[in-house]
């Protein structure tokens, strides 16, 4: 019954609360610089991704997939891409379509459930022969695609070993109406702005194949996919791109050792983001749900330094499931 607790996270004592655990990294923390090496990988539909890699010459090899309208630098990948390097592995940090600095080419963007864009990622790496072993990690909307893409590929996973999910809306309508809430007003209008202004941009680029919502400006994630999101991604809704992308959907077909870590108190998480049921009865779903850490948080203090706990745990689960395979 891989169901993992109580967890052993014990939050620094200045970051108590959900909120300052979710704000404070995102305002504060400045990782190390490291030696990216970045590539862009070219795909069928004529768009592209690129790839940032961190390398040591390992046959073990990280992808790391970023959040809502992150990037592959961020400070939640740069800071693991950084302890697998101490581990040993290379780490391979991507791109979605329009995140890397550079537009995409085609009136499309990202989204929660675009899993070919990751499949592409995948194939392109093991066609490279370079790799023995796999392992994915996706952090918020990273960690609802990678769910749903182990979940797809299932008994058939290729090179990959295992995976990591870190506070993953896994049920993106509840999360959606959760953050569309009153008093999660100030995420979800700062991620609201955000998204807008990249739409602005591609109208920019396409012209009337971006839809507009000048006249009646979205405040809600509901509003946004139903005028954006799903028109442009080929689904008839919100309800209907939540409905078909929501990771905890494809939960049960999943076949390599999985960890799912979700603080309690997650500002952005509907309670059905919490998987329970299915990881004390699945062989391979791991459910680690410490009751503080807040969204992409998790900051702790050992030995008078300060740690982010999500991104060693995941390396020790890893770490665990390579031992237990030799």
């Amino acid at each position: 019954m891989p169901l993992i607790s109580p967890s052993n996270f014990r939050p620094s004592r200045w970051l108590g609360n959900a909120h300052a655990q979710t704000i404070w990294p995102a305002l504060v923390r400045r990782p190390a610089p490291l030696p990216w090496t970045r590539e862009r990988l070219e795909l069928l539909d004529g768009d592209f991704l690129d790839l940032d890699w961190l390398r040591v010459g390992s046959n073990h090899l990280v992808i790391i997939a970023h959040g809502l309208e992150g990037g592959s630098r961020r400070h939640y990948t740069a800071g693991l891409a950084q302890l697998c390097r101490s581990a040993g592995w290379d780490t391979l940090s991507w791109n979605f379509r329009g995140c890397s600095g550079d537009p995409n080419r085609l009136p499309r963007a990202y989204h929660s459930g675009a899993t070919e864009d990751l499949r592409a990622v995948v194939e392109a790496v093991e066609s490279t022969r370079r790799y023995r072993e796999l392992f994915l990690v996706g952090f918020s909307l990273g960690g609802n695609l990678i769910l749903k893409y182990i979940g797809e590929v299932g008994s058939n996973p290729g090179l990959i070993r295992g995976a990591g999910a870190v506070s993953v809306p896994c049920d993106l309508r509840a999360s959606a109406e959760r953050m569309d809430q009153p008093d999660r007003q100030f995420y979800r209008l700062r991620f609201i702005r955000s998204m807008r202004a990249r739409m602005d941009l591609k109208r920019l680029q396409f012209g009337d194949q971006i839809p507009s919502d000048h006249s009646n400006p979205c405040r809600t994630f509901r509003e946004f996919d139903d005028i954006f999101t799903a028109p442009l991604h080929g689904f008839e809704s919100a309800l209907d791109y939540w409905s078909k992308c929501s990771a905890i959907r494809f939960l049960e077909d999943i076949r390599v050792p999985t960890l799912i870590l979700n603080a309690r108190d997650d500002p952005f998480l509907a309670p059905t983001c919490f998987p329970t049921p299915l990881a004390q009865a699945h062989p391979w779903v791991y459910l680690e749900a410490p009751e503080k850490g807040g969204h992409v948080g998790f900051v702790s203090r050992e030995n008078g330094s300060r740690r982010y706990w999500a991104e060693a745990r995941l390396v020790e689960f890893f770490q665990e499931h390579i031992a237990a395979e030799r």
